[in-house]
């Protein structure tokens, strides 16, 4: 079955093996060494090091022992010890409750704790926990299987979290193969076509030191492979501030909770947590819930036609530089060449010359102020703008000179009471080639009252940092003049100059732009986890929550949690 695929697959490659099998048949009955040792045998046989074991998962100690005793550490284990004790909902008894649960569920456990310390300690270690598509989507007959195997699956992605920092890494399967559990419910002609061996690939895929996955699901079967995420409605608020929650208003509701359209997909708990915590503010600042299309909260001010702004095409710019912009711009958040790989962002003669991933905020910015002030309806007044978020995504390198083409449009328009929030959807390219895309969050204080929605499904998510100390820290001086240096990379607002200006914004002197301050924690994040590759560059998401004024002292902090590198910036 997959236990011998996964053996002979990881022996084929040069891993010392530990061939576990109580032996018993597939209702748990019974006990034999012969299904291990016919294994052991054959990998022997091929030249590869492989010892068995006949303990039950619930003994983890005993089988991991077996692999320090023979072979000094243990660095992989795939839990794929299984039973089957199928009935109908009302014939499940105790046993066949519990000794489903003892196998598949608590023996993972057991086996996976027994290694951990081990894997912890030499900052290594792949588990693969074995799901089903019963447990995911359930199966007549198999309440006991299912709820084991789903179980499984929330057992992973909480290891894969506590096991990140060790560089321990545990991701799920629902593999479809014949096997002895399988040709109790599988005609033969399928057994026969579901191999194991087109399962073992992907096992031994995500157990390699290279593979970077964790925490996630794949069903896998026949030679195809695919990767499950959850997906969520966007929902809808079903009370009012001081007001009950009723049935009625859920079933009033309930069209719209059940709506996918828009449909966001957390990837944490801290992400499903966020919408709850949006729903209270809104509820709070809201007053009561709109029941009905007809009720006060959901008229929108007739001057205000948001049909006809969202969606919107403000502006086509085209920005033509040479290498001077993009090492302007560079000096600009900080690179020195006190930096020992500042040429390659400094100096066009170096074989390695390019540009700071976040200098594409800057072709963007540009055209995104042309069409905002004339916005039909909304009281802009461009003086009364905060930058409060950024979303910056990159499809390939910039390019360090030429001619790029930035066309932007207007996402969305929310109404927050005091002001209003206009999205800017920015997609930047180089002839038909997309290369980058922005998204500006911009705060218009005074400009909001008009009944519009609060929060939009279109909006870039951020993500609270871990609360655990960070893994880097980097702090930058800024100069007295860091301000009036990055403006001359084209962000010409005079606030950040004109004491005159600044105090019309409520400032005691010229602060420095935000997006400054992201150019410094962009770099730093690079330098630090990336070596300075710009190909390594995704995306990066900010929200800028306090002003600072040059001179001051930046301190960037980092956490790597997976493919993800959380930061925050802060004056120190």
């Amino acid at each position: 079955g997959l236990g011998r695929a996964y053996a002979l697959a990881f022996a084929e490659r040069g891993a010392s093996v530990v061939v576990n099998d109580l032996g018993g048949d597939f209702k748990g009955y019974g006990k034999s060494s012969s299904a291990a040792d016919k294994v052991v045998n054959e990998i022997r046989a091929k030249g590869g090091k492989a010892v068995p074991n006949y303990d039950s998962v619930e003994d983890g100690e005993k089988l991991v022992k077996t692999a320090l005793e023979a072979f000094g550490r243990i660095d992989i284990v795939i839990n794929n010890a299984g039973i089957l004790r199928d009935r109908s909902f009302v014939r499940i008894s105790d046993e066949d409750w519990d000794i489903i649960h003892r196998i598949h569920l608590r023996g993972s456990f057991l086996v996976t704790r027994a290694a951990w310390d081990h894997m912890k300690n030499q900052k290594f270690g792949r588990i693969i926990m074995t799901s089903s598509a019963a447990g995911i989507y359930g199966n007549f007959g198999q309440a006991n299987y299912s709820a084991a195997k789903l179980g499984l699956l929330g057992l992973s992605n909480t290891i894969a979290i506590e096991g990140r920092k060790y560089n321990i890494h545990c991701n799920t399967i629902a593999p479809t193969a014949g096997s002895r559990l399988t040709q109790t419910v599988m005609p033969q002609d399928l057994v026969d076509a579901f191999k194991p061996e087109y399962v073992a690939p992907l096992v031994v895929w995500l157990c390699h030191e290279s593979c970077a996955e964790n925490g996630s699901l794949f069903e896998v079967g026949a030679g195809w492979i695919g990767k499950l995420r959850w997906e969520r409605s966007l929902g809808a608020i079903v009370r009012g501030k001081n007001q009950p929650m009723t049935p009625e208003a859920v079933r009033d509701k309930w069209e719209k909770v059940c709506d996918f359209d828009n449909a966001s997909k957390p990837r944490s708990i801290q992400e499903s947590i966020s919408v709850l915590n949006d729903a209270l503010s809104q509820i709070e600042s809201q007053g009561t819930v709109s029941m009905n299309s007809t009720s006060s909260g959901s008229v929108v001010s007739s001057s205000v036609d948001t049909a006809s702004i969202v969606g919107r095409e403000l502006a086509t710019n085209v920005y033509k530089y040479t290498h001077l912009e993009p090492i302007l711009y560079a000096l600009g958040v900080g690179m020195s060449t006190k930096d020992p790989d500042h040429l390659k962002f400094l100096f066009e003669g170096s074989e390695e010359f390019c540009c700071l991933p976040s200098f594409g905020v800057i072709p963007a910015q540009t055209s995104m102020f042309d069409g905002v002030p004339s916005l039909p309806g909304l009281n802009i007044d461009l003086a009364k703008m905060l930058h409060g978020e950024q979303y910056l995504e990159l499809y390939k390198p910039l390019p360090t000179s030429g001619q790029l083409t930035s066309v932007s449009t207007v996402a969305d328009i929310l109404d927050k009471g005091s002001g209003a929030v206009l999205l800017i959807d920015v997609n930047t390219y180089c002839g038909k080639d997309l290369v980058c895309y922005n998204q500006f969050s911009l705060f218009f204080v005074g400009a909001g009252g008009f009944g519009g929605k609060r929060t939009s499904e279109k909006a870039k998510v951020t993500v609270n940092p871990p609360k655990r100390p960070p893994d880097a820290v980097i702090s930058d001086v800024t100069t007295a003049d860091q301000a009036a240096l990055y403006r001359l990379s084209g962000d010409w607002n005079p606030l950040h100059v004109d004491p005159s200006f600044a105090a019309l914004g409520g400032f005691k002197k010229p602060i420095l732009h935000g997006l400054c301050s992201f150019g410094f924690a962009a770099r730093n994040v690079l330098k630090q986890f990336a070596n300075n590759d710009v190909n390594r560059f995704k995306a990066i998401k900010v929200r800028f929550a306090k002003p600072v004024f040059p001179g001051q002292t930046l301190q960037t902090e980092m956490w790597k949690e997976g493919n993800r590198i959380h930061f925050q910036t802060k004056v120190r």
